[in-house]
């Protein structure tokens, strides 16, 4: 079945790709089970498979403009954002486990006194990815360059919505050396294709990025299927600002957490927290600053928000929209499609004040250019509405005050913390969520673990006896 791939800048048809059926999904896997298991990646040594995923990283580079152009023309993400922001971090992405293997080690247990154990670590097999269309090159990167680092091969299934950049990208590490079928690449929705993918009885470990209701779902059949798996879901992230903070920096910072990527982003800071002092400064600030955002053609370097990436999902965003001031919730801008564009999912930057926490903007994630803002009075009242959501990844805290970030970071549950910082990713320490953000996380070590499986050795250290049975007597 031929899927339809729109520019959501213009609403034009860019071209159709086909939709993968189980059948499809097989071969595929297939393919990249026999890559795994005859193929020579996984036996590749280390300091060779290192210099393979450089120059993927060196091709990336090389083609940067072109991955931008397509990423921008498919996802409508702004062309500076996908080349500074996306295509590099995809280079980084595979630069970095390059550098990771060549430092990961064993381990060696002498305790016991006749024998020596060991524990190396293995490649699991065929990993399935599925990636999301909010960041398809930087987060499909990420997952292909950590499965393959450690010699797995890979089949990855990248959004329905924004499939192109993963498509060229998967054609390029082909000529930056990568051996045929170490990573296979398949098109479809997630309920034809996605769920043909993780139940193949040869994908051996799964790694999601997307909606929380698809990972819940994902999740059971791993576990039915006794697969390990990782779940980056959804976010509803506090940003609390403290009157403590570097108030210009905090409001720079809140600006940008909630509408660089044109406010798709998991790790939004879609809840701002404002204490009482500073809040009514901070609403005027954080209000005219984003009447002031410019707003137009993602190729068009002056533009700091594009285009939301479907139809679909812009009706989503705007259902959030209050139809009127009341009920614990005030429009203080936006809310709106933007005038003065014939085609394109365009939509105003949204600004909410709610004082009623139950309310669906603060609980549901919207998923775009709309921030909730809220004050408080107290720290132990922050710390309870930025804990009072199902979703736990991300939390942002502003202040000078080293006391209150010590106790800021401990009363926070979310599996990230960002303290007096926008967002930033250190990838040698684990990314994810608790609650319904996620389960497990990404990153160096995090990596390593899902994508291998330890097998310890052990010997004896010197000939032993071996008590005999079925002698006579």
């Amino acid at each position: 079945m031929p899927l339809s791939i729109i520019n959501p800048a213009t609403e034009a048809i860019i071209t159709e790709v086909e939709e993968a059926d189980a059948a499809a999904v097989s071969q595929a896997v297939e393919a990249a089970h026999r890559a795994f298991t005859h193929g020579p990646w996984r036996k590749t040594p280390v300091d060779a498979r290192q210099a393979i995923l450089r120059r993927c990283a060196q091709t990336i580079i090389a083609h940067a403009d072109e991955l931008a152009r397509i990423e921008t023309d498919n996802s409508g993400i702004t062309l500076s954002q996908a080349k500074d922001r996306h295509v590099l971090r995809a280079a980084y992405n595979f630069n970095f486990f390059a550098d990771y293997i060549g430092q990961t080690s064993g381990a060696v247990y002498d305790q016991t006194a006749d024998y020596l154990t060991w524990v190396v670590r293995e490649p699991i097999g065929v990993a399935a990815l599925i990636s999301p269309w909010n960041a398809p090159i930087a987060l499909g990167s990420m997952k292909i360059a950590a499965a393959i680092a450690f010699g797995n091969s890979c089949v990855i299934k990248p959004s329905e919505q924004a499939p192109l950049g993963l498509m060229r990208l998967v054609e390029l590490l082909g000529k930056a050396g990568l051996p045929p079928d170490v990573v296979r690449l398949v098109n479809g929705r997630g309920a034809i294709t996605g769920e043909a993918l993780v139940r193949h009885p040869l994908t051996t470990v799964i790694s999601f990025t997307g909606g929380t209701a698809a990972g819940r779902h994902i999740l059971s059949v791993a576990g039915s299927l006794l697969k390990p798996a990782t779940m980056e879901l959804g976010g509803k992230s506090a940003n609390i600002i403290f009157a403590s903070a570097d108030y210009e920096r905090a409001l720079d910072a809140a600006l940008l957490s909630i509408y660089s990527n044109n406010g798709q982003q998991c790790l939004a800071g879609s809840r701002i927290l404002v204490e009482r002092p500073i809040a009514q400064r901070f609403i005027d600030d954080f209000v005219a600053r984003t009447k002031a955002l410019r707003i137009g053609s993602p190729l068009d370097p002056e533009t700091e928000l594009g285009p939301l990436a479907s139809r679909r999902h812009l009706e989503h965003v705007l259902s959030f929209t209050p139809e009127s001031d009341g009920g614990g919730v005030q429009l203080l801008t936006g809310g709106r499609r933007a005038a003065g564009f014939e085609r394109g999912y365009y939509i105003e930057p949204t600004v909410v004040l709610l004082t009623d926490q139950g309310h669906r903007i603060c609980q549901e994630e919207i998923f775009g250019p709309f921030a909730a803002i809220s004050v408080f009075d107290t720290a132990q009242e922050a710390y309870a509405l930025a804990n009072g959501t199902r979703y736990g990844l991300v939390s942002y805290v502003w202040s000078q005050d080293v006391d209150r970030l010590a106790e800021a970071q401990q009363a926070l549950t979310s599996g990230v913390v960002w303290c007096n910082t926008p967002m930033m990713r250190e990838l040698r320490a684990p990314f994810g969520g608790i609650k319904d953000s996620g389960l497990g996380a990404e990153g160096g070590q995090a990596c390593e673990a899902l994508y291998t499986r330890a097998k310890t050795i052990s010997t004896p250290r010197r000939p032993l006896p071996v008590r005999k049975l079925g002698l006579s007597s």
